[in-house]
């Protein structure tokens, strides 16, 4: 079945990405306002995008009847600077408080008794509780459409909690062991990331397309 996204409504659009691109990583996002406030609220629509410079994109959706910015990206215009928490499965009920649709002057912080630690290089303090969290700066804000506002950031800073890191020097991390957790299809549906396998990367060989196209003579 095709879906032309071109001619469908809103809700369509999203239920259709949703539902497809996934698992998705979770932003755990802090930030503070003008009037000193500190936000924290999740996004799914996130991922690393570079890494020279390190980057990563964030997909912020406005209010669906107003359209109008929402605290996070309002904060991150504003300030410049913004704080991505990883989300372990022991904060998944702790993170899903924080997506209230809380009033700009209440922190998610104390609203979701959140735990935190200062930043060392941006304001916005980042989640203690958090396997990881990058310290971002906004490079670009793009607003796309009517309906959402692209940030991309700059990590400048990444915190790793101490039991997670194998090799420091060689910058191995244990990444099965966060327990990280992700968004999947539907309302309200997560997925931990616990279920994995590996396949090794082949190289390149030239005489493959010359071997399959020996074996359709043959056949």
């Amino acid at each position: 079945m095709e879906f032309d996204l071109r001619n469908a409504p809103m809700p369509v659009r999203y239920k259709i990405m949703n539902a497809t691109v996934t698992p998705r990583p979770i932003a755990w996002i802090t930030t503070i306002s003008d009037a000193g406030v500190v936000n924290a609220a999740p996004y799914s629509f996130f991922n690393c995008v570079g890494v020279e410079p390190p980057l990563v994109a964030l997909g912020l959706l406005k209010e669906p009847v107003a359209r109008g910015l929402k605290n996070t990206a309002t904060n991150i215009i504003a300030t410049g600077e913004f704080v991505v928490n990883l989300v372990c499965e022991a904060d998944a009920e702790t993170m899903n408080e924080c997506s209230a649709d809380a009033p700009a002057d209440v922190s998610e912080i104390d609203y979701a008794s959140v735990s935190v630690l200062p930043s060392t290089l941006v304001k916005p303090p980042r989640i203690a509780t958090s396997p990881v969290s990058f310290e971002c700066r906004k490079v670009a804000a793009l607003d796309i459409g009517t309906m959402q506002t692209v940030i991309i950031g700059e990590v400048l800073m990444v915190h790793v909690r101490d039991e997670f890191v194998t090799d420091p020097k060689r910058a191995y991390i244990d990444t099965p062991a966060m327990k990280l957790i992700g968004r999947t299809h539907g309302s309200g549906w997560y997925i931990r990331n616990g279920d994995s396998f590996q396949m090794e990367r082949h190289p390149y060989d030239p005489d493959r397309l010359g071997a399959r196209d020996a074996e359709a003579e043959t056949d």
